[in-house]
C-alpha cells in the first residue's frame, strides 16, 4: 500500500444544515489511473467520489466513481465538490465550470449555494400496452413490490434524462412510497436493460407543502442500495413535473431521504430555464456541509 490518500466527507443538499447525502472529494486527483480512483472510491465506500483534476477548458476537471464503476454525472458530488472548494477559496461567488467525460457544464455559487447545470430534458413513457417489451411495466412493479393501484391515476412510469437516466416512478401517497420493498437484483437487471442509473420513484404527497415532490432512489446497478439525495434525477424529475404534472415552475424544490433508513433529510432545489414552454436548460442545486476529512490505502 503506498502512501494514505486525503478524502474530503462532505454532505450535500443539506436540508437545515442537517441530513443530506455524503460525497467523498478528492482533490489534486490528476496522479491517479482511473484504476486507482474506482479503488479509492470503493475503499471510501460512499455512493459517489469526486475527483478534481486540472483542466484546460474549465475551471476543473471532475470525474465521478461509485464503489463499482465510473459515472458521467452526479449532482451530490458535483454539489459537495464546488461547495468545498468554496469554502477553500479556490472558487469564488458566481460562474465557473466543470469539465466531464461528456462535456462541460456550468456551475453558479450563489450565496451558500452551489448549482450545477444540466441539458435539456428527455421524456419515454412505459406502459403496460408496450408491444416491444410487454412484460416490462409489470416487472417494474414487482421490483418495487407495488401493484397498479399504487401509482398516480391515469399517469405512467416516466425514463427521464437530462444527462443520466433514470426511471420516475409516480407513486399515489408518502405512505406507499414509504412501504416500497424493492428487490434490488430486479432493479439492477432492469436498469441495466434500459440504461438507468436507478429507479426514482416520487409522491406529490409531501412533507413541506412549499417542496414539488418527495422521492426515493435505488441504484444497484451502480452499487448503490438507497441514497438520500440524487440531483441529476431530481433535475429531470423537475422538468416532468412542470411539463406534464402543472406544476408551476420556474423553481421546484424536492424532497428526498425522508423515508430511508436511517432518515437523512435532503433538500434539492430547481431552477428552470423556460422559453415558450420549453426547458432548454436548467440548474440543480442545494446547501453543503463540510463533515471531515478521512485516509484511504488502496
Amino acid at each position: 500500500m503506498g502512501k494514505p490518500i486525503e478524502v474530503h466527507i462532505v454532505h450535500a443538499f443539506t436540508r437545515q444544515n442537517e441530513g443530506g447525502n455524503p460525497a467523498g472529494v478528492v482533490l489534486n486527483a490528476d496522479i491517479y489511473t482511473s484504476k486507482q480512483k474506482l479503488q479509492i472510491a470503493r475503499a471510501v465506500g460512499l455512493s459517489e467520489t469526486a475527483f478534481v483534476s486540472n483542466s484546460d477548458c474549465a475551471t476543473y476537471k471532475l470525474e465521478f466513481f461509485t464503489p463499482n464503476r465510473q459515472i458521467a454525472h452526479c449532482g451530490h458530488a458535483t454539489v459537495a465538490t464546488f461547495s468545498l472548494l468554496r469554502e477553500l477559496g479556490k472558487v469564488s461567488e458566481g460562474l465557473c465550470s466543470k469539465q466531464t467525460i461528456d462535456g462541460n457544464r456550468d456551475i453558479l455559487i450563489k450565496g451558500e449555494l452551489a448549482f450545477m447545470q444540466q441539458s435539456a430534458p428527455r421524456y419515454q413513457d412505459i406502459s403496460a400496452d408496450d408491444t416491444d417489451n410487454p412484460n416490462l411495466y409489470t416487472r417494474i412493479l414487482q421490483s418495487m413490490g407495488l401493484s397498479e393501484h399504487d401509482l398516480l391515476r391515469d399517469r405512467l412510469p416516466t425514463i427521464v434524462n437530462t444527462g443520466n437516466a433514470f426511471l420516475a416512478i409516480p407513486i399515489i401517497g408518502r405512505e406507499c412510497l414509504a412501504n416500497i420493498q424493492p428487490d434490488h437484483e430486479e432493479i439492477g437487471n432492469i436498469s441495466e436493460e434500459l440504461d438507468l442509473i436507478g429507479f426514482y420513484p416520487f409522491t406529490l404527497d409531501v412533507q413541506d407543502s412549499s417542496h414539488a415532490a418527495s422521492t426515493r432512489m435505488f441504484a444497484p446497478r451502480y452499487g448503490i442500495g438507497e441514497e438520500a439525495a440524487t440531483g441529476t434525477a431530481a433535475g429531470p424529475l423537475a422538468c416532468l413535473l412542470y411539463t406534464q404534472y402543472n406544476i408551476p415552475g420556474p423553481t421546484l424544490q424536492i424532497e428526498q431521504g425522508v423515508l430511508m433508513e436511517p432518515a437523512s433529510p435532503s433538500l434539492i432545489k430547481v431552477e428552470l430555464e423556460i422559453q415558450q414552454g420549453q426547458i432548454p436548460s436548467l440548474m440543480v442545486g442545494g446547501r453543503a456541509r463540510v463533515e471531515k476529512t478521512m485516509a484511504v490505502r488502496i
